[in-house]
Formats: C-alpha cells, sequence, structure tokens
C-alpha cells in the first residue's frame, strides 16, 4: 500500500485530471448508448441559447452524471452546491460546494473553486467559515451566497468570497426549523433559487395551511416584490427548482427515481401535474439548484455531487 500510494503521490496532476475527463465522457457516451437501446430518449433537440426564455419549460431530463463526493467525506450526507450565476458574466461563476454537518442542519464551512478542474482534483480550493446557515436551501447569484439564518425565518446575504455578512431580512409570514420542510430532508422550510429572471424563495405559511409559497426577491435589498400561492403541500415534495419564472417539484418514485410531478408558473398563474423521470444515485435528494447558462441542475445526493442536463420543448416560428 505504500509503494502503491507513493506511485500515486508521482503522477502528474494534469494526467489525473485526463482520466477524469475521459471517465466522464465516457459516462455521457454509455448514457447515449443505453438510451439508443431501451428507447428511452428521443433524439435530443437542440437547446435554447443559454439563458434564454425561448422555449416551452422543461420536457425530459438526462441521466445523472457523477461529479464527484463532497470535500468533506461520506459522512456528510446533507447540503448543497452549484456555480454562480450572474446575468452579467453568465459564462464565468465560481463552483462552490457546501456540505452542512452531520445533524443535516448547520451550515458550518464551504467551499469555491475557480474552475470544475480545480473542484475535480479538490485543487485551489478557498475555504471559508460561516455559523449561521441552516439546511440546504442556498443559492449562489451574483457572487453572494444567499442562506437561510439559522434558527429564524431570515435570509442571510453572504459575500461568497470573503463570508461576511451583507445583509439580513425577515421573510415575512414564513415557517421555518422543521414546522414545512421538504419530504426526507429537514431544515428546508426556507429553499432560496435562481433562474434567468433572478433570485427567488419557496416556503410555506401557516395561512397557506403548509402549501407552497413562491416569492420573488430583489437580491440587493432582499424584499419581497411579487408572491403567488400554489395548491401544493410543500412536504409531500422532496424538492424543488426554478427554470424562467416557472417552479418545478419532485417527489419519490423509489429508492433509485425520483419524479419532477409538478410546476407552477408565475407568468400566467397556472399549476398543474408533469411525468418527467429522473434518475438518482443514492435514495434521497437534499438539494437542487439550477444554472441558467449552463442549463443543467446541481443536485446534492447522499453527499455526492451530480450534474443533470434539461431537455426544453420547442417553439416553431
Amino acid at each position: 500500500m505504500t509503494l502503491l500510494v507513493e506511485k500515486l503521490e508521482t503522477l502528474d496532476k494534469n494526467n489525473v485530471l485526463a482520466i477524469r475527463r475521459q471517465i466522464l465522457a465516457l459516462k455521457n457516451k454509455l448514457k447515449e448508448c443505453e438510451d439508443s437501446k431501451v428507447g428511452n430518449l428521443p433524439a435530443l433537440p437542440p437547446p435554447p441559447a443559454p439563458g434564454s426564455c425561448a422555449h416551452g419549460g422543461v420536457v425530459n431530463i438526462s441521466r445523472p452524471v457523477i461529479v464527484q463526493l463532497n470535500w468533506r467525506g461520506f459522512s456528510y450526507l446533507y447540503g448543497a452546491w452549484g456555480r454562480d450565476y450572474s446575468p452579467q458574466h453568465p459564462g464565468k461563476g465560481l463552483y462552490w460546494v457546501a456540505p452542512l454537518d452531520t445533524d443535516g442542519r448547520v451550515l458550518r464551512y464551504y467551499r469555491i473553486y475557480n474552475t470544475l478542474d480545480d473542484l475535480l482534483l479538490y485543487t485551489n480550493a478557498r475555504e471559508n467559515n460561516i455559523y449561521y446557515g441552516q439546511g440546504g436551501g442556498t443559492v449562489v447569484y451574483k457572487s453572494n451566497m444567499y442562506v437561510n439564518w439559522y434558527n429564524t425565518q431570515n435570509i442571510a446575504k453572504v459575500n461568497l468570497t470573503t463570508a461576511s455578512v451583507a445583509l439580513t431580512q425577515t421573510l415575512p409570514d414564513a415557517a421555518y426549523n422543521n414546522r414545512f420542510s421538504y419530504a426526507n430532508v429537514g431544515w428546508q422550510d426556507i429553499d432560496l433559487a435562481v433562474d434567468e429572471n433572478g433570485l427567488w424563495v419557496t416556503y410555506a405559511t401557516e395561512a397557506s395551511t403548509g402549501n407552497m409559497v413562491i416569492s420573488k426577491l430583489n437580491d440587493t435589498t432582499l424584499e419581497v416584490l411579487n408572491t403567488w400561492h400554489t395548491k401544493q403541500y410543500k412536504p409531500s415534495v422532496t424538492n424543488t427548482f426554478m427554470v424562467c419564472g416557472v417552479l418545478y417539484a419532485t417527489r419519490t418514485l423509489n429508492t433509485r427515481t425520483e419524479e419532477i410531478f409538478y410546476y407552477y408558473d408565475t407568468n400566467t398563474g397556472k399549476e398543474g401535474k408533469l411525468n418527467i423521470v429522473m434518475q438518482k444515485m443514492k435514495e434521497r435528494l437534499q438539494s437542487v439548484n439550477y444554472h441558467p447558462f449552463e442549463q443543467k441542475l446541481f443536485v446534492y445526493n447522499d453527499g455526492y455531487l451530480l450534474n443533470y442536463d434539461l431537455v426544453f420543448q420547442q417553439i416553431h416560428q
């Protein structure tokens, strides 16, 4: 074992990175081959332009690509990860990984990486300490991390690179501390999201009797700009994400399969059912974040970091 470790330590990091890239490419080719054999997926239509909403919504999803085990290890089943999104610099955001403590509640540390290559190699990471984060409903937008403040119904705006708190703001009437969290995941009563239109939050209130409430937030002041009330009970949902002002919700079918089963369109006020099967590596989804430029989901799945490509309905001119 000692000899093996010494040999591994002599490997050039670029070769390690090249091997990892090849593995990811082979996994994608294998997925395409399997799909073509069993006819699970039709030929994928060309995606809309990055950051564009010129489509008819999400109609399918790829198989998961396993990017990495989170940097804190197997015991850290809960957390979130993603990539910073800014409309001014859409393809240049930092990658971030924020595992929670083993209690599944406290966000104490997170790491940021300049590139995906750095994340894959666990190199050039910058680690920051924060002690006020709660749950896996974290997002990053315009170089700021937005988290549920520990033990409160407040949202905190934190500078991503310095971990300094820029602002805290109460989310009016929001239930918190596991009153209306997601199914299978605690402490995510307040779930923040980012899409092409900016910063959102999904939560529930006593007045809504636990049904999901969606609010659009001003990312500078954290004030609520507009609010929509759904008919979907939040604790029956495993997670949600936003795309072009549309909320999508997932539920568990079995230990290896989720379903994107529900949507609420804030542009029209319409809600309805979907039937989009979503494969997963492990049993529970702890967080789901969408990146508008990459048009991917960044999913934290029992400690593993996964990516999914979304397929959108084409609009024929």
